[in-house]
């Protein structure tokens, strides 16, 4: 009898499997976003490459926690924050929103990648929505003398967001947040968003290097060096749900073509859908671009918001 009970479930357990597999498989797509214009720390590291970023910093975070961290670029959440944003995160877990899985976005380093931003004035904010929710957005900056070798704190944020947006419309698979970037606030900063759905008590959290309207300062201390890989936590899973990309955008794609400078020595303007070998230059928003490593571009990959692929010269 005991025989034949046992035959009973492994029939049964063969019957679910696939869909236990379906239910696997599809658990990361409830991930549900992060910034991208600015480019937030674990978006620009996925951008790198998760196996082989191309960053120290990003290659720290991956030291430090594995590479699963940075496939689930759209999962710095926690389940069960309801507003109580600052009571369940303590300082210097800001960007990690107090998960250990995330710990490497918290590193005090002055190397972390940086997007340009203009000093002051109108400008349109972009969060990618791998599933769209209802709620309200907060993005706050850092205040006058931000070190970022420091771990991020509550008190290195300015009091109030600077910009408040509740249920914007999704576009093209995006978030679009109009606001105006504070004056008053030149150099390097980062833009803290958090993200407060209004149908769930779950909230999402990002950290954004940002240079606003010139070049990045020295910072005062030098980073921290990279953890040790022997350091790191057990292996992490394999990437086998990976947020979805077409193939030919991948950041590693070998390029089809790519603009050479002309013979008066200016360049091309960026475009997309077209193949950028390294070192290719390109002209953006009237800033000279090199390209970082080949890859294909893409409507929302644009050369400022896109420290991975880009660098400004």
């Amino acid at each position: 009898m005991r025989a034949v009970t046992r035959a009973a479930l492994a029939t049964t357990v063969l019957a679910l499997a696939p869909t236990l597999a379906v239910i696997a498989l599809t658990g990361p797509a409830s991930s549900h976003g992060t910034m991208t214009n600015p480019a937030s720390r674990v978006y620009t590291c996925y951008l790198e490459g998760p196996e082989s970023p191309d960053t120290n910093a990003c290659k720290a975070v991956v030291a430090l926690g594995g590479t699963q961290p940075l496939y689930d670029w759209n999962e710095v959440n926690v389940a069960n924050a309801a507003g109580q944003h600052r009571s369940i995160i303590p300082d210097g877990k800001l960007c990690s929103a107090n998960r250990t899985k995330y710990a490497g976005l918290d590193l005090g380093r002055g190397d972390w990648p940086t997007t340009t931003l203009p000093a002051s004035g109108a400008y349109t904010f972009r969060i990618r929505a791998t599933a769209p929710h209802l709620g309200t957005w907060q993005l706050y900056i850092t205040r006058p003398g931000y070190n970022p070798v420091t771990p991020l704190r509550w008190s290195d944020l300015e009091a109030s967001p600077f910009l408040t947006v509740t249920n914007p419309a999704v576009t093209d698979g995006y978030y679009h947040l109009a606001g105006t970037i504070p004056s008053g606030h030149p150099g390097r900063h980062l833009i803290y968003m958090v993200w407060q759905r209004s149908d769930s008590p779950e909230a999402f959290y990002s950290c954004a290097d940002v240079v606003l309207g010139g070049t990045v300062p020295s910072p005062s201390v030098s980073p921290s060096a990279p953890p040790s890989p022997s350091a790191s936590p057990s292996a992490p899973p394999s990437p086998s749900a990976s947020p979805s990309r077409s193939p030919s955008a991948s950041p590693s794609a070998p390029p089809s073509s790519s603009p050479s400078a002309s013979p008066t020595g200016s360049y091309p303007a960026w475009a997309p859908n077209v193949g950028y070998a390294t070192g290719a230059r390109v002209t953006y928003q009237g800033v000279v671009y090199a390209c970082r490593q080949a890859h294909t571009s893409l409507s929302g990959w644009e050369p400022a918001t896109t420290p991975a692929l880009w660098v400004a010269v």
